[in-house]
């Protein structure tokens, strides 16, 4: 397609959640849309955590766009009270609604780079009446560009997942792990990494949903036949606190606040153990090809046969480096976005409803949405990137009273606690008092996790 053509269609990169629901808004409004897909098949990253329960109901997880375009295919809406797993997801509701947009999803398409036809990103003449070029690979290695009027980005954060190093780079020695490293929840159904974990000695390294859903996991497989001497040390960078376990029952998501709660209640378990106030500098191999995990402050942890990193995720931003992108410094999220989910100061269910007009850079046409528009903050729930979604479409189809409004209410938590770098040991006897200056008096506990194995999150990083 050349400049001088119809005008191009609105892109979207990425045929998850997000991307399928700004897929639906877009069509439900007239609006040519193509979505590229780097997977063979829609939602590429949520299958790669099929195993996983959500801790969102389906009442929470599907789009009112996209049910209009389902409904005519005679697709029957979930159990809205019921916790699907992300393969349900796929299944009964993302895959489904990627067939009804037909040709409007390219899968196999990896998109390396967006940029402004014949400007790059310091040239101002003209800039803003020319359309968007996105280049992409195919998966047999073909180049290829297409125009775009906008360009909304919903490729996620999956595909980056942050290392164990605690200063954001990966420890010393990672890399050469990395046979012993997993950055995934692992899906202890699967027979081979049941066999990778069972009697094993595991160290779970993050303090969010994520960490929360392996430990269970963990200590599901120390209880059966096949899994006797199964044991989890988790690694916490922070003290233990009455934050630490997440919103509890005043959770507005009661999956969420239970997934928390089942880690607190089994502290006596005797499942695993946890060390606190413990930043990783660096991995080690010990005679045996176990590894050791090395702190900032030369503690050395016993060794352990295998490694579980679950310290969050960040965006790719590479592919974007010729657009004029107005990022947060801290969270990598856009700047008028930052201030309302910043996770020193906002849970899920206290970040204020937002549309287009957080979401701008700028470069005007250009949106990031669904996780990414998040960056590295870790509280996004599925209904906050469909309103986003909504409200962009409506941007791009030029109907600003419709982007402007707010259509959503979220359910409300107190699950997301701050970053937590150098937090006290003891939050709650310090509270509103500041945060702590000083690094947590290292403490080993005990903590057992005696849920069931079918733990419910919010996707791959949780909210918090």
């Amino acid at each position: 397609m050349s400049a001088s053509t119809t005008a191009p269609p609105a892109v979207v990169i990425g045929a998850g959640p997000t991307g399928l629901a700004a897929a639906a808004h877009l069509t439900a409004r007239g609006r040519a849309v193509l979505v590229l897909e780097t997977g063979p098949r829609a939602a590429h990253a949520v299958r790669g955590w099929a195993h996983v329960r959500l801790f969102s109901t389906w009442a929470e997880l599907t789009d009112p766009a996209a049910e209009k375009l389902l409904a005519p295919t005679g697709w029957t809406r979930p159990d809205p009270a019921a916790y699907p797993t992300g393969g349900d997801w796929v299944e009964r509701y993302l895959q489904p609604l990627a067939d009804v947009l037909g040709d409007a999803v390219r899968y196999g398409a990896t998109v390396t780079g967006v940029s402004r036809v014949g400007r790059d990103r310091i040239v101002d003449a003209d800039r803003e009446r020319q359309p968007f070029t996105v280049d992409y690979v195919r998966a047999d290695g073909r180049e290829e560009r297409v125009l775009a009027s906008a360009v909304i980005d919903a490729s996620g954060t999956w595909t980056l997942p942050s290392p164990a190093g605690a200063n954001g780079l990966p420890a010393l020695g990672e890399r050469a792990a990395a046979d012993r490293i997993a950055y995934r929840v692992p899906d202890l159904n699967d027979p081979s990494a049941r066999a990778r974990y069972a009697g094993k000695r595991t160290a779970v390294i993050g303090s969010g949903a994520s960490a929360f859903t392996a430990l269970a996991e963990l200590a599901h497989l120390a209880e059966a036949d096949d899994g006797t001497g199964t044991h989890a040390v988790w690694v916490l960078r922070r003290g233990l606190s009455g934050s630490t376990f997440g919103g509890g029952t005043a959770d507005q998501l009661p999956a969420r606040g239970a997934l928390g709660l089942a880690a607190k209640a089994a502290v006596d378990d005797g499942h695993a153990d946890a060390v606190t106030g413990f930043r990783t500098d660096a991995v080690e191999r010990a005679a045996d090809g176990r590894v050791v995990l090395v702190g900032d402050d030369g503690r050395r942890l016993d060794p352990v046969d295998e490694v579980v990193v679950l310290t969050g995720l960040r965006p790719d931003l590479s592919f974007l480096s010729e657009l004029r992108l107005g990022l947060d410094e801290r969270l990598q999220a856009p700047v008028a976005l930052a201030p309302l989910i910043d996770p020193n100061q906002h849970s899920c269910g206290t970040i204020y409803p937002h549309g287009h007009r957080e979401l701008t850079h700028p470069e005007s046409g250009v949106y990031l949405v669904g996780m990414k528009s998040y960056g590295r903050a870790p509280t996004f729930l599925a209904m906050t990137g469909y309103e986003q979604v909504r409200s962009v479409a409506a941007a791009v189809a030029g109907d600003l009273e419709a982007a402007d409004r707010v259509e959503l209410t979220l359910p409300d938590t107190g699950v997301c606690g701050g970053a937590g770098l150098y937090d006290e040991a003891d939050a709650d006897a310090n509270a509103g008092q500041g945060g702590g200056c000083c690094t947590p008096t290292p403490r080993l506990v005990q903590l057992g996790v005696g849920a069931p194995a079918a733990v419910a999150q919010e996707g791959p990083a949780g909210c918090c």
